[in-house]
């Protein structure tokens, strides 16, 4: 029988797969390569998440990535905004194109305005417009003007998921905004997307940042099916485990596995992190009364605080203290967590001064 990994085993296998056991030397760019990219809906989360997972790190590092085109924004797994780097975003947008096909279609307010419309002219007229970066009320207005009996908002969303659109500077910038302005992957990269890429390769890459992990798993990860088939074949490769309900959990064979009592340090992650949200099962990093009694607490702009590797706080920025919001935590791991909090505070806001962490007990 395959050994049991129980949920403190996994919590620790993750935060050592997902670098916050102790903040790394890696570079901004290896880092987003490792982890198969950062969600980055919200534009600040990289910078709080590679932060919390880097030594020394520079904001102005990210900045400068993009800037060089190294790394970019677009919508990979989940059908969601990431940060992954050029390689990545050539590689992992044809494969999530089911995703987001299936999107398109399950979309109440645009899809039945798409019934009956043959996409192909309004794609072919989309992507030679978008090879230079256009806002989405460009976009629309250059679409209703070419196609005056169709909606131009359900023609938008159609470009938006049948096109490898990329989000361009100054979106996505540290310290700056920007409205959404996109362009095409390949005219942005100057490369086409990888033409018939390797599924199996991304499997055994999530194992890597994210394992050791179920089928369901995988699938939450990246919302693509029929996985099964694929783990099947990578199972002469990998090694398997079972977790404390019985379920096959699979995972490369060297990979770092630490043991259940490893110390976990106070960690700050952002409103979204894929530590977060790439596991069918999230018990590995928060109980599911914990998660009850925090999103009362939570909601929309509240990020999240590991304390011995578990969510156990939500915090968020309030009149420019970081207010944290906690379930019940010994007096010395308060101040662990306020100490922490202080030093996020002062890399969100390098003029913090006046400002400080505020520890909030939940009901």
């Amino acid at each position: 029988m395959s050994e049991l990994l129980g949920r403190r085993a996994l919590n620790r296998a993750t935060l050592e797969r997902q670098l916050l056991l102790r903040r790394t030397s890696l570079s901004a760019l290896d880092a987003v390569q490792h982890l198969v990219g950062l969600q980055a809906q919200v534009p600040a989360n990289p910078y709080t998440a590679l932060w919390s997972r880097l030594e020394g790190f520079r904001p102005e590092e990210v900045s400068e990535l993009l800037l060089g085109r190294q790394l970019v924004r677009v919508s990979v797994m989940r059908g969601t905004i990431h940060l992954v780097t050029a390689d990545d975003c050539l590689l992992l947008r044809p494969l999530v194109q089911p995703i987001l096909t299936a999107e398109l279609r399950r979309h109440r307010d645009l899809s039945p305005k798409l019934d009956g419309v043959d996409l192909a002219p309004v794609l072919a007229f989309a992507r030679p417009l978008l090879e230079a970066p256009r806002t989405g009320p460009q976009l629309r207005e250059a679409l209703a003007a070419r196609f005056p009996r169709l909606d131009p908002a359900a023609l938008a969303y159609a470009c938006r998921c049948h096109l490898a659109l990329v989000q361009v500077p100054p979106r996505g910038l540290w310290g700056r905004s920007g409205q959404v302005t996109s362009t095409t992957a390949e005219t942005w990269l100057g490369r086409p997307l990888v033409a018939d890429p390797s599924l199996d390769d991304v499997v055994l890459r999530y194992l890597a940042a994210f394992g050791p992990a179920t089928v369901s798993d995988i699938t939450t990860w990246s919302r693509l099916t029929r996985l099964r088939e694929i783990v099947e074949r990578l199972r002469p490769q990998l090694r398997t485990f079972r977790d404390e309900r019985g379920r096959e959990l699979f995972d490369l064979p060297d990979a770092p596995r630490p043991a259940p009592d490893t110390p976990a340090p106070i960690r700050f992650l952002p409103e979204y992190d894929n530590v977060l949200l790439s596991h069918s099962d999230r018990s590995r990093v928060i109980s599911e009364d914990d998660r009850a009694a925090l999103s009362r607490a939570g909601g929309v702009g509240h990020g999240s605080v590991l304390v011995d590797g578990f969510a156990r706080a939500v915090w968020r920025i309030e009149d420019g203290d970081l207010v944290v919001s906690h379930l019940p935590l010994a007096k010395r791991t308060l101040a662990a967590v306020a100490a922490e909090g202080r030093r996020l505070l002062r890399f969100l806001d390098h003029d913090s001064s006046g400002h400080d962490v505020r520890c909030v007990a939940l009901d």
